[in-house]
């Protein structure tokens, strides 16, 4: 019998762990189908189309184009338009990524009708309740019924929530194999020749964060000590479209020393890959970033006081700062100086996640 799978995404993070897996479906057409929607979270084209096109996943067999709004308006368009769905095809499971808020609506809408969840990257914990996504993921973590983990801190935080072993599979990270499958193709891009930087002789950054974006204060403090490493290295600055409409309202955008922050448009998926593996170092308050980095060998500092993704700075190239300019500065000379931390690769982010997932599936037909 054919196992009917519901795939939703809505946010370019959710498009990279997702393309693996639905790759490693097709490989089963006697025993698997994939049903691909897109809530359309992201609708810019560089974070949404261009993902699809440069990871190789099949467009989307529906599109519901939510767009943006708030957190709850956001949310239930989702909900209301997955649910009329959802009745009508009754899959055999629904499989969510990460912690957007596609993943929340789609685990509750999915539960509310009594289908089967599985929750691809479960487990990670920020204990930071005022942030978004941990809401959606320690919801979309209660109600699925299988909860596949990336890293040991995962099984570890779901265990200590009183989530059974039986539901907890460790199967490594599909980030990762979009990363390793891709990486090749990467090397081929001329974003370095188009932005007209050599290798190692930049840095990267990327801000998105609204503890980060939405507070002029801290916005401010981050740029005067991202431009005091730009006079070191350059920085490129492909800027989200959120975090260049809060740079506009607070009139920082002209403001920045453009010869140290060098603003780019946001940056299809193999450029970025380009981009950063390429770099000297990269600065971020992004959760992906931190693991691409940590596979890559390339020292992260990370613009948060917490992390979600502990194994990047326990045994990756994360450093983690804050918001504190002393101390990203410090990070900054460090590297620069020639003193790199000591790294090395998580245990099974080999890019076989994906297949490991669908083994899974495949054994739980029934």
């Amino acid at each position: 019998m054919n196992k009917k799978i519901t795939v939703i995404v809505g946010a370019r993070p959710n498009f990279m762990k997702a393309a693996p897996v639905l790759n490693e479906i097709q490989k089963h057409p006697d025993s698997l189908s994939a049903f691909l929607i897109h809530t359309g979270q992201h609708y810019d084209h560089n974070l949404s189309k261009l993902f699809f096109e440069e990871l190789g996943m099949p467009n989307p067999d529906l599109y519901l184009g939510v767009g943006s709004g708030s957190h709850a308006e956001q949310t239930a368009k989702i909900m209301v338009e997955l649910e009329k769905v959802m009745m009508k095809a009754r899959p055999d499971l629904v499989m969510v990524f990460g912690d957007v808020n596609s993943t929340l609506a789609g685990a509750l809408v999915a539960s509310k009708l009594c289908v089967p969840l599985a929750h691809v990257e479960a487990g990670l914990r920020s204990f930071d309740k005022k942030m978004p996504e941990e809401i959606n993921r320690m919801v979309a973590d209660c109600l699925a019924d299988f909860l596949f983990v990336t890293e040991k801190s995962g099984t570890e935080n779901l265990l200590r929530e009183g989530v059974s072993q039986k539901r907890i599979l460790s199967v490594g990270n599909t980030m990762i194999d979009s990363l390793v499958g891709n990486l090749g193709k990467a090397q081929k891009s001329k974003i370095l020749d188009q932005l007209r930087f050599k290798p190692q002789g930049y840095a990267v950054l990327t801000l998105h964060r609204p503890s980060n974006v939405d507070d002029i204060t801290i916005l401010s403090g981050l740029l005067e000590a991202i431009s005091t490493i730009g006079r070191r290295i350059p920085v490129v600055f492909p800027c989200h479209p959120r975090t260049r409409k809060e740079l506009n309202e607070f009139g920082l955008l002209d403001k920045i020393d453009k010869d140290a922050i060098r603003i780019v448009e946001p940056l299809g998926y193999l450029d970025f890959l380009k981009l950063q593996s390429e770099s000297k170092f990269v600065l971020t308050d992004s959760g992906g970033i931190q693991e691409e980095t940590t596979y890559l060998g390339i020292p992260c500092i990370t613009l948060r006081e917490y992390t979600e993704r502990p194994i990047t700075s326990e045994v990756g190239t994360n450093v983690i700062t804050g918001i504190n300019p002393d101390r990203i500065k410090s990070a900054a000379n460090s590297i620069l100086d020639g003193k790199m931390k000591e790294s090395r690769i998580p245990e099974l982010w080999d890019g076989k996640a994906a297949s490991r997932i669908v083994e899974f599936i495949m054994g739980n037909r029934n």
